[in-house]
């Protein structure tokens, strides 16, 4: 097949093509023919083809097959609908001539029709005699001589006032006015309903000298006028004698018949006609009423429909202000100006003062406006003018300015305009990334801006030619996308376990159905970067608004603007913040920042300079030549992004010599300023810390030792309490201490990579570092020391929060050398299990026991950010498209970044502790405390309640403390089995760690694989299964068969049998989920050589993109599942595959013992998952195979979970109406287990009992007309009896059956004999009662279903099966009990028996 030519395709393309065209032999879609020149005669066809070589002037002519003679319209227009046409009367008999002649409006047909008008009753007035030669001039002071607006009929010209005024002296009426209306009556509207009187107007009924909406011209005849008065007055005596009651009923009937545009128009015609005479009656002679501005802003573009305010106040109306004087007048007019002898107040209306701001009704919402620093207006606050917020916009009495009025300001020509609206734009954008407008306005405004195209206009004012709007519209940049608060909270992680790895910042992902792909091979599907290319530029925006940016050049303009405009320090700070949150994007993005042409050399050259001069002031007005924090920072981003980049940056850009010329020296010594010069020495310890996390720029380590070792003999000196930069110097600490702790995991590495380049001979094994364990081990001692002088210095008060800020790193940095010595091969045993021992007695025992360490611990629950989903803070305003990280007045609430927060010293301490215990097994008995504190113990149960919600802005955060979760199980993974009160708990860690498992982000692979490998499957943490838990069971069981006084088959009483046995098979469970979770096993590789230090190995410091958690919640089903998607299910309900997998059976058996188990002692460990979603998972089991639910252990296992979600407790939460997860609808499911049933079943009750329960009354009829429709003849098999089922009968016959089709089934194939008692005992009962109901009903119902009644009764009547018409006729009630199921009267009951009568009676008739 030929491909057709796409607008991307070049010449030598079309070429191409054009060849494969000519070879295939195809026809053309078009043929040339020669049209024929009839000037000379020729003819069409053959004949002209004949000469076309001789013709060579000859113009050709395509033509296309099934192409029409009259071409269509490019845009189609509607067909045009006459406006009278309807109104019209036409009858079949009138002739078409008389008809056009009547409406014939040529000059004859009128000339022939004139008629002279009769003059004879008409008065004649003479003109006036005066003494002058000349009429009177008509002069403008003359205002009592003039019309008012409203009898004039609105705006009308000085002299046409006049001359109405002369007519009115002269007793006509005015040229062009309605009647004056006359005294009215007062309304009956008031005595109506509001729903009438408020929205219709015809039921006004006021009484005029005359109608309204006709003036009688046009009528023949003298005196028309009268005639249509007399007419209005009968119509006013009609009304007048009608009751209210029937002028609303007819109100309403003319409503329905007159067309809507009709009466639109003689309700306008009315309120036109009230307004002019409620403006008459109240305006004095002279007067000029003001125009009344709606303050509500009607011509507002629809995409500035969201923000508005809403107002509490009630509406008042404001009274109209008089007209203007000239004492109202702000400079007086003098008599010798021109013009101005005389004052014209319409046109000196601008010039009074504005009206105060209108309030507004509650229910009624209000055009959000702001000043210049983004603050939002209330509506009804009365600013002074001189504060530049009023203007001729649409409400000028409104100070501030609107979106709207803003985006047009920032395409004003003016450059002040353009500038002020980008700023006053960026001032918004900050405040509402804040939270700050959440409360107040309605709808977000970054969602309205966005989608009224801020990034283009953004983008548009990148590209202005003057420097000031191009720095405000760079401000407004970096206050659309960065938030200063989030990079200060990622900045204080940084120095965490693991807090140089970050989510990168992408969008959730939104699957995108492509409707031109549907039916392709995959050959010829687009792949997914043709399709991103074949977006534009808005599409792509609207996803996705840093990858709309770049889409749209953002990169090479922002270059432009840092190389040759050359900005001032605000602007190149904005623009290095700008292109630091892109590179945060994505790997891609920051790709796309370093492969910018001159980008990053200029970033470098400038910004990152190897020397400079000394500042001659504290703020320079350009910081060009200068080195920045900023620029230091966005090579740090980019070097996370992944182990090439950051190689690119250390070798081509010549990070390498910037870091030994900022480092080599003490701060003070750099030529900047102190602050300036803390921060750029902590972004390039930073910077060096990432590059070492790769096992990258080992060399200058050594290089640089001597100047690290005095920084950190100097560390005291440095933290004086009263030093204003303490902050700065704090964070200067605390990165050089994650730097030696990488520099301390590469060393380690060292020995093992050296070993395995010896072995592999170089192939697949990375370079050990220039650095070796030698090189690493003196600093220990140092370091340890500094522990302990801080540990004591929590007594002092004035360091004691520098002391708890500290701590963590440094026990962040002590596991990692005790976890890498212990993989040496000079590590001593002997002296390193003494060294634990002073570590543990002088250092970790006083710390934990410490009061300020206790202080922090209380506040665990508090800062959990697992526990306190439901907080009552109102978050920012965030966007899909823009994903954050939630951080906006993180200072100010609880939280974990919060110097209040325990949670980074308890990751520290918790990593210590896995180590040496792991190390040392004779110190995990000292340690039990940790684990037993009440606020511990606390905020365990707490989290074993909690549901937490995954999403950007708290994923960053989650991972932390589920870090810290994970610590804590592992420590008492170690204490339960020596410690008994530890033990006591068991449950509860045992809860927590179910819970965790799910919980667990991309990225965590390793922390799920331990704890599958440890907790999850544990004797230890499972104590029920070895202090009685079966025999509880068991116990539970008879006691409940003693009081029901039946037995269920099968008993549950096997069900302590089969918990022993799970118990036993706990080992094999563990080792039947680990395998089916083996497709993870490369993403726990990487998260292993992450927590583990491998630092050679790790290739980024971006963590996997946040789809979802690492498992899914319904992970205890995955065996089942993933079986089910192994054997396949045909189109006709069979199986894709015969034979089950080898180990099919085990794993399945394994599987349901995990989860009878779950259900019966962790059960609030699968709250998550949904009762519906626990059936659809289990149906998978009868639909994997044909015969695998016949198995014993199957059977024993299923019929124990069916028993547990059937429980009367469990039932009513067992909602089949609800979509499962992954499922479009249950009924899908339900059929295709039907036709299993039908397959393969042979009459089982467990498979029975399965299809039975989704009958019951409450849920969804489809799947009961499925059964006794589509596969009635299951009927036959489905012999499960009513004890067998354990559900009452209640639940399937109350209420009442409703629907005719479902009941016309059910009398079907209980008549038909399909529906037998020996072979369907529930179903039998339930179609007897809910016939019984039925034909017996007294409820009014329609025709249709009442025939139906009076139908089957009849039918019933004259069964000739005895039996079947006493079991319809006489049913009473369910009763599990009895011989048939049901009780039964000894005879009908009068009131049906007088039915029966009456309904054969009416037959006999």
């Amino acid at each position: 097949m030929l491909r057709r030519p796409k607008p991307t395709d070049s010449e030598a393309d079309l070429l191409r093509e054009q060849e494969q065209f000519l070879v295939s032999g195809a026809p053309s879609a078009a043929n040339v023919v020669r049209r024929p020149d009839k000037r000379r005669g020729e003819a069409g066809g053959e004949a002209g083809d004949q000469n076309r070589g001789s013709e060579g002037d000859q113009r050709d002519v395509v033509t296309i097959e099934d192409l029409p003679d009259q071409l269509p319209s490019l845009t189609p227009a509607p067909p045009k609908k006459s406006r009278f046409k309807g109104s019209r009367v036409t009858f079949e008999d009138d002739d078409a001539e008389e008809r056009l002649d009547r409406h014939d409006i040529h000059i004859s047909a009128v000339l022939s029709r004139i008629v002279e008008r009769d003059t004879s009753s008409t008065p004649v007035n003479l003109p006036a005699f005066t003494g002058m030669a000349f009429p009177k001039v008509l002069h403008r002071s003359e205002t009592g001589n003039q019309v008012p607006l409203s009898l004039n009929g609105g705006k009308k010209s000085i002299f046409a006032r006049q001359i109405a005024a002369q007519r009115i002296k002269e007793g006509k009426t005015p040229l062009h006015c309605e009647p004056e209306a006359a005294q009215t009556a007062e309304p009956r509207e008031k005595h109506m309903p509001p729903e009438i009187s408020m929205d219709t107007d015809v039921a006004e009924l006021p009484t005029v000298s005359g109608p309204r909406l006709i003036s009688g011209q046009g009528l023949a005849g003298p005196n028309s006028s009268g005639e249509t008065t007399r007419i209005h007055r009968e119509n006013q005596a009609k009304l007048q004698a009608m009751s209210e009651s029937e002028i609303i009923e007819e109100q309403k009937k003319l409503l329905s018949q007159l067309d809507s545009r009709l009466v639109e128009f003689v309700r306008s015609r009315k309120a036109q006609s009230v307004l002019s005479s409620a403006s008459s009656s109240k305006q004095p002679e002279g007067s000029f009423p003001l125009v009344n501005r709606d303050s509500d802003s009607s011509s507002a573009a629809a995409l500035f429909q969201k923000p508005k305010v809403e107002m509490e106040a009630e509406e008042k109306e404001l009274p109209l202000q008089p007209a203007v004087t000239e004492e109202d007048l702000p400079v007086k007019p003098q008599k010798e100006w021109v013009h101005m002898d005389k004052l014209e107040p319409e046109k000196l209306e601008w010039m009074r003062d504005l009206p105060a701001p209108r309030r507004k009704g509650t229910k009624k919402a209000m055009q959000a406006r702001f000043d210049f620093a983004g603050n939002l207006i209330p509506p009804t606050e009365d600013l002074p003018t001189h504060l530049g917020l009023h203007h001729h916009g649409e409400e000028p009495e409104r100070a501030g300015y609107s979106l709207q009025e803003l985006f047009l300001l920032s395409r004003s020509q003016v450059i002040q305009q353009r500038s002020l609206a980008l700023s006053t734009l960026a001032n918004i954008l900050t405040k509402a990334r804040a939270g700050e407008y959440l409360s107040v306005l309605k709808g977000s405004v970054m969602s309205t801006l966005l989608d009224a195209g801020l990034l283009f206009l953004l983008r548009f004012a990148l590209d202005d030619s003057v420097e000031g709007v191009m720095s405000a519209a760079v401000h407004a940049l970096k206050a659309l996308l960065v938030c200063e608060e989030e990079e200060e909270c990622l900045d204080c992680t940084f120095s965490w376990f693991r807090g140089l790895s970050t989510f990168p910042l992408l969008p959730s992902a939104q699957e995108e159905e492509d409707e031109e792909d549907e039916g392709l091979d995959e050959s010829m599907k687009e792949t997914a970067k043709e399709k991103e290319e074949r977006k534009s530029d808005h599409e792509v925006a609207r996803q996705d608004v840093v990858k709309g940016l770049l889409k749209m050049k953002l990169l090479p303009r922002l270059r432009y603007m840092l190389e040759v405009i050359r900005p001032s320090p605000r602007v190149v700070q904005d623009v290095l913040d700008v292109l630091t949150r892109i590179a945060r994007h994505s790997s891609s993005s920051a790709t796309q920042v370093l492969d910018c042409p001159r980008l990053m050399e200029t970033v470098m050259c400038n910004f990152l300079p190897t020397s400079w001069s000394a500042p001659s002031l504290p703020q320079p007005h350009t910081v060009h030549g200068l080195p920045l924090a900023s620029a230091m920072k966005l090579l740090r981003v980019l070097a996370a992004s992944g182990r090439h980049a950051c190689a690119r940056l250390l070798n081509s850009l010549g990070v390498s010599e910037r870091l030994s010329c900022l480092l080599s020296a003490e701060p003070r010594e750099l030529l900047l300023d102190q602050t300036q010069a803390l921060r750029i020495t902590t972004e390039a310890y930073r910077l060096w810390t990432v590059a070492a996390a790769y096992g990258q720029a080992c060399k200058l380590f050594i290089d640089l030792y001597p100047a690290l070792v005095k920084t950190l003999q100097s560390v005291h000196q440095a933290l004086a309490p009263s030093d204003p930069l303490l902050p700065l110097q704090l964070h200067r600490i605390l990165a050089l201490l994650s730097l030696l702790t990488q520099v301390t995991h590469t060393a380690g590495c060292h020995q093992e990579l050296q070993a395995g380049m010896a072995s592999s001979q170089g192939e697949d094994c990375p370079p050990p570092p220039p650095v070796s364990w030698s090189h690493v081990t003196g600093l220990q001692t140092s370091l340890l020391g500094h522990l302990k002088s801080f540990v004591k210095s929590l007594d002092n008060s004035l360091q004691k929060q520098s002391s708890l800020t500290l701590i963590p790193a440094y026990l962040v940095y002590l596991e990692a050398y005790y976890h890498q010595l212990s993989k040496q091969s000079c590590f001593k045993p002997v002296e390193a299990l003494q060294e634990l021992e002073h570590l543990t007695s002088e250092v970790l025992l006083p710390l934990i026991s410490h009061s300020a360490v206790q202080g922090l611990i209380k506040n665990i629950k508090s800062s959990s950010v697992v526990c306190n989903v439901q907080s009552s803070h109102l978050g920012p305003d965030s966007i899909p498209s823009l994903p954050g990280l939630a951080c906006p007045g993180w200072r100010d609430r609880p939280g974990l970044v919060v110097p209040s927060s325990p949670f980074p010293l308890l990751s520290g301490l918790g990593l210590l502790l896995k180590t040496i215990m792991g190390i040392h097994k004779g110190l995990i008995c000292k340690f039990p405390g940790l684990l037993l504190t009440e606020p511990v113990i606390g905020y365990l149960r707490g989290c074993s309640q909690a549901t937490p919600t995954l999403s950007h802005t708290r994923a960053w955060l989650l991972r932390h403390e589920h870090l810290v979760l994970y610590l804590l199980l592992e420590l008492a993974h170690r204490l339960v089995p020596i410690d008994p009160e530890v033990a006591k708990h068991a449950s509860l860690y045992h809860q927590v760690a179910l819970v965790l498992l799910p919980w667990l982000l991309p990225g965590s692979e390793y922390l799920a694989h331990e704890l599958l490998s440890t907790i999850i499957f544990s004797k230890d943490f499972i104590s029920e299964g070895h202090s009685g838990g079966p025999e509880a069971i068991e116990l539970e069981e008879l006691k409940l068969h003693e009081e029901t006084q039946h037995h269920p088959f099968p008993s549950l009483q096997t069900v302590g049998t089969i918990l022993r046995e799970a118990c036993i098979q706990l080992p094999s469970i563990r080792g039947c989920f680990l395998t089916h979770l083996a497709h993870l096993e490369s993403s726990v590789l990487v998260s292993r050589d992450a927590f583990l230090g491998r630092n050679p190995w790790i290739n980024s410091h971006l963590l996997p993109e946040l789809t979802g958690p690492t498992l899914p919640s319904d992970w205890p089903f995955l065996p089942l599942v993933s079986l089910y998607e192994r054997m396949g299910v045909s189109d006709g309900g069979g199986l894709a595959v015969e034979e089950l997998p080898p180990g099919a059976l085990p794993a399945v058996t394994h599987c349901l013992q995990w989860l009878l188990l779950l259900e019966i002692w962790r059960e609030d460990a699968l709250k998550v998952i949904p009762p519906v979603a626990k059936l659809a998972r289990l149906s998978c089991m009868f639909l994997c195979s044909s015969d695998l639910f016949l198995e014993r252990p199957v059977q024993n296992l299923i019929w124990g979970l069916f028993r547990l979600l059937t429980r009367p407790s469990k039932l009513d939460s067992l909602d089949l109406n609800i979509p499962p997860p992954g499922l479009a609808s249950f009924q899908d499911l339900y059929s295709a287990l039907l036709a299993q049933y039908e397959a393969v079943s042979f009459g089982d009750r467990l498979f029975g009992c399965w299809v039975l329960l989704p009958l019951q009354r409450r849920y969804s009829t489809a799947m009961r007309l499925a059964v006794f429709g589509e596969h009635v003849g299951m009927l036959r098999s489905l012999g499960v009896t009513l004890e067998q089922l354990g559900i009452p009968m209640e639940r399937f016959t109350s209420p009442p059956e409703d629907s005719l089709p479902l009941l016309r089934l059910y009398f079907r194939s209980l008549v038909t004999g399909t529906l037998k008692h020996c072979w369907c005992p529930v179903l039998y009962v339930v179609a007897l009662s809910h016939i019984n109901s039925f034909i017996f009903s007294q409820d009014a119902a329609a025709q249709e279903v009442e025939a139906a009644r009076h139908s089957m009764l009849r039918k019933i009547y004259y069964l000739t099966d005895e039996v079947l018409r006493n079991h319809l006729l006489l049913f009473r009630l369910p009763y599990q009990h009895s011989e048939f199921g049901f009780d039964m009267y000894e005879q009908l009951p009068p009131i049906r028996a007088k039915r029966l009568e009456s309904i054969l009676g009416l037959q006999d008739s």
